[in-house]
């Protein structure tokens, strides 16, 4: 088990670095938006790669941000019940949670979309609008993102057993590793 835990937390390592990538193009997002509207108002020039470029810089931030939100454990949820909950209880909910509904999900998503990404890929598909970019590199985005959320789930699978058996110390109130 000791050598999952060690995969499991170099996922962790990855997803963080991921999540870096993901920080650096909120940024960049902004920027271009920022300069888009600028050159669009001041200059009248405007240009429908630019506006791509941001739907692009966007995916990548969902798609490479959302592993190192389930990582930190920050994922949206109804805290309602779960909040309330004691001892190991927090710990079985989640490991049922990313087993029965995140790993499916997430395998499915990803299996569904790499056909899409095949098919633009091979036929070079472009944008429709006039100074559009081609489509695969945005629609890469989506198995890889679907297949890196794979990782981190399976990531926390191993934590939360590991967690279980004692052999890894978490926060299970916040269910964050303790360092």
């Amino acid at each position: 088990m000791s050598a999952l835990l060690k995969l499991s937390l170099a996922v962790d390592w990855i997803s963080e670095r991921l999540g870096r990538v993901a920080a650096l193009a909120v940024l960049l997002t902004a920027l271009i938006s920022a300069g888009n509207a600028l050159v669009r108002y001041m200059l009248d020039i405007s240009s429908n790669g630019w506006l791509e470029i941001q739907w692009y810089l966007f995916a990548g931030i969902v798609m490479l941000g959302a592993p190192v939100v389930l990582r930190l454990n920050e994922h949206v949820r109804v805290d309602l019940i779960y909040g309330k909950l004691k001892g190991n209880a927090p710990v079985y909910v989640d490991l049922f949670g990313l087993i029965f509904f995140l790993m499916p999900v997430m395998v499915l998503l990803a299996w569904l979309s790499w056909p899409l990404l095949v098919k633009m890929y091979l036929t070079h598909e472009m944008s429709n609008n006039a100074g559009g970019l081609i489509r695969w590199p945005a629609m890469m985005l989506l198995p890889l993102g679907f297949g890196l959320m794979v990782l981190q789930g399976l990531s926390e699978i191993v934590k939360r057993i590991c967690y279980l058996m004692g052999i890894y110390k978490m926060d299970t109130h916040y269910e964050k590793p303790v360092q």
